[in-house]
C-alpha cells in the first residue's frame, strides 16, 4: 500500500481497535496501510459515555467517518458516532468486495505469469477508470475483455481478468427474450432486413441494459435483453421489436413480434 496514501475528510473507512482508553480509542486503518486513527470519547455514540468498553473493544472491526487528517503529525481524528447502520453495511460490503478483487488479481497475476509491478499498474487503472477494483471485474463480468478497450491492457490480461470475473461474480441480472418475424420482397431485402435488426439494437437505453439479436432461423430473429430487472428488461425488449418491424415496414417489409414461440408437437 502506499504509504502517502491518506483517507480525507468525510470518507468513512474501516478500522481495527488496536487500544482502547479512558478518552478514546486507537485503531488501525485497514486501507490504508495500518495507519493510526484515533476516536475521542465525544466521538464514541451521542450522549454520555462512562466507559468507552462499553462501546468498542480490542480487535474489533468498525466503520467510522473521518472527520480531520493531518499528515504532517500522521494523526487522522476519526467518528463512531456519525456512522448509521446504513452506512456501516455498505462501507463493509465494498472493503469485503476489494478484498475479494485483491485475490482475484493475485489469481491473475500467477496465471498469466504478470510480474507484481504490471499488476500494480492494473490496479491504477482500475481505481481511476472504475473507482475501484471490484468494480473493474464486474464490468468484465458483464461486458467481458470488452470492457477493457482502449485501456493499457494487454488481450492476454484482459481475457483472464474476464474469465476470472465471469466464474466469481453472480450478476444481479435478468435476461429475457422475444422473437421478430422480418420479411422483403425487395432485391436488396436481406440489407433491409440487417438494418432493420440493426436499428433495434440502437434504441436508447441505460449503459446496464445489453441487447442481442441471433438468427433462429428464416424468417425468424431472436432479440435478447440483459437487464437489472425484468420491468427494465421487458420495456427495452417491446421498443428494440417495434423499432425492428417500424424500420422494415417503411421499406415495404413485414415484421410481426413474439413474445414467446408456443412449441408444436407432432
Amino acid at each position: 500500500m502506499d504509504n502517502n496514501n491518506w483517507p480525507e475528510s468525510g470518507d468513512f473507512v474501516v478500522c481495527t481497535v488496536k487500544n482502547v482508553v479512558d478518552f478514546g480509542a486507537y485503531t488501525t486503518l485497514e486501507e490504508y496501510g495500518g495507519k493510526e486513527g484515533f476516536i475521542h470519547i465525544s466521538e464514541i455514540k451521542a450522549g454520555w459515555v462512562k466507559y468507552v468498553r462499553d462501546y468498542v473493544r480490542e480487535g474489533q472491526k468498525i466503520v467510522c467517518k473521518v472527520l480531520d487528517v493531518d499528515p504532517n503529525r500522521r494523526h487522522i481524528d476519526l467518528s463512531l458516532k456519525d456512522v448509521n447502520e446504513h452506512q456501516k453495511r455498505a462501507k463493509i460490503q465494498d472493503w469485503k468486495n476489494e478484498q475479494k478483487a485483491e485475490k482475484w488479481l493475485q489469481f491473475v497475476a500467477e496465471d498469466t505469469k504478470t510480474s507484481a509491478e504490471k499488476m500494480g499498474e492494473i490496479r491504477s487503472i482500475f481505481m481511476e477508470e472504475f473507482g475501484s477494483c471490484y468494480t473493474g471485474f464486474e464490468e468484465a463480468a458483464i461486458n467481458g475483455k470488452e470492457a477493457f478497450e482502449g485501456m493499457a491492457i494487454s488481450k492476454k490480461l484482459a481475457a483472464k481478468i474476464a474469465d476470472i470475473a465471469q466464474e466469481n461474480i453472480k450478476l444481479p441480472f435478468v435476461d429475457i427474450a422475444g422473437y421478430v418475424d422480418l420479411t422483403s420482397n425487395s432485391p436488396d431485402g436481406i440489407d433491409i432486413i440487417k438494418k432493420s435488426l440493426k436499428s433495434a439494437t440502437k434504441i436508447k437505453k441505460d449503459d446496464d441494459v445489453r441487447i442481442d439479436v441471433t438468427y433462429t432461423g428464416a424468417p425468424r430473429y431472436r432479440i435478447k435483453v440483459i437487464a437489472p430487472d425484468y420491468k427494465t428488461a421487458e420495456a427495452v425488449l417491446k421498443k428494440a421489436a417495434e423499432k425492428a418491424i417500424d424500420y422494415i415496414e417503411k421499406k415495404e417489409g413485414k415484421g410481426i413480434f413474439h413474445r414467446h414461440i408456443e412449441s408444436t408437437k407432432a
